[in-house]
């Protein structure tokens, strides 16, 4: 009987639905040794990146046109998705950990906000648990922020007013290092609910679970191009994004001073929405009531005030 060959896995990138190498055909070894890497990653280039915003720009008028109800169905199906693929998401998020002594998970608190486990022990199972979560929350916003944010206006004058949230269009959104899956899990889904389109880029640190995530949305009923997933290096990204005149707006956190400053001086030149998170104090990705909070929808819409006319 001959050992089993272990082959090591080459993730690619997650374009309009499809899993393309990246153009330029790079690639680098993320985990394990150097000798023998846990898996590899495509390493997205700037035309990568151009072809992912077409890709969310096409399908913008899909994904903004559907129905609320059927935006918070999708969202879960990529909860009931993420649960099947629990431990490939925990092992790799555990690949780009340093090699540490293992010990027995902790099952985190769920529903109750503030209950999560602190990230600096929490475990592999605690994030993707954690992850899996957060999507359910924003799943049920969809139907809802429109009520939260929008309003009737009192007007004088025989006039009805009221003022409605709309998707601001193609989001670039960028995981923050040291929660390569729940952070970029957080910086997603609350643009996605709201019916924008995504291009996601992968933590610097470990990019591993940001492939994976690509193959769970592959699965789970989200029309082509309406996520889309990069794995790259953000220094090499991140002025292309920062440039690019059919980005519509940034979701970003826990960036060093430089980055803030370079997707600022982008947004200044072709006036884009940048929300940049935990520029004073590093966000808790755990913290169930500041990343749950429904204010981080309305970052990425826009108010559309409308004026019919009423009857004296």
């Amino acid at each position: 009987m001959t050992d089993r060959l272990e082959i090591s896995k080459t993730y690619k990138l997650f374009i309009d639905g499809k899993f393309p190498r990246s153009e330029s055909g790079r690639s680098w070894p993320v985990g394990g040794s150097e000798a023998a890497p846990f898996a590899h990653v495509s390493k997205a280039s700037r035309k990568d990146l151009r072809e992912a915003v077409e890709s969310a720009r096409r399908a913008l008028p899909g994904w903004a046109g559907a129905t609320a109800y059927l935006r918070g169905q999708i969202l879960y199906r990529i909860a009931e998705m993420m649960e099947g693929k629990r431990d490939e998401l925990a092992g790799a998020i555990e690949a780009g950990l340093p090699a540490a002594p293992k010990t027995k998970a902790k099952k985190p608190a769920r529903g109750k906000a503030g209950s999560g486990a602190k990230a600096g022990a929490a475990s592999p199972l605690d994030e993707v648990t954690a992850a899996i979560d957060r999507v359910v929350h924003y799943a049920g916003w969809a139907d809802k922020y429109a009520q939260v944010l929008g309003c009737n206006n009192p007007v004088a004058g025989p006039y009805y007013n009221f003022t409605s949230p709309e998707p601001v269009g193609v989001v670039a959104a960028f995981g923050p290092d040291g929660s390569p899956l729940l952070g970029l899990v957080s910086v997603i889904v609350p643009a996605l609910c709201a019916g924008n389109t995504l291009v996601a880029i992968s933590a610097n640190d470990n990019p591993l679970p940001a492939a994976v995530l690509g193959e769970v949305l592959a699965t789970s009923d989200v029309p082509p191009g309406v996520v889309n997933v990069l794995t790259g290096e953000r220094a090499e990204l991140i002025s292309h994004v920062a440039n690019h005149r059919d980005i519509d707006a940034i979701h970003a956190a826990n960036l060093s001073e430089a980055e803030a400053a370079t997707l600022r001086a982008g947004a200044a030149e072709n006036v884009k929405r940048v929300s940049v998170r935990g520029s004073r104090e590093r966000i808790d990705w755990f913290d169930e009531e500041v990343c749950q909070d429904p204010w981080w929808i309305e970052s990425f819409v826009e108010m559309k005030t409308m004026w019919h006319p009423a009857r004296a």
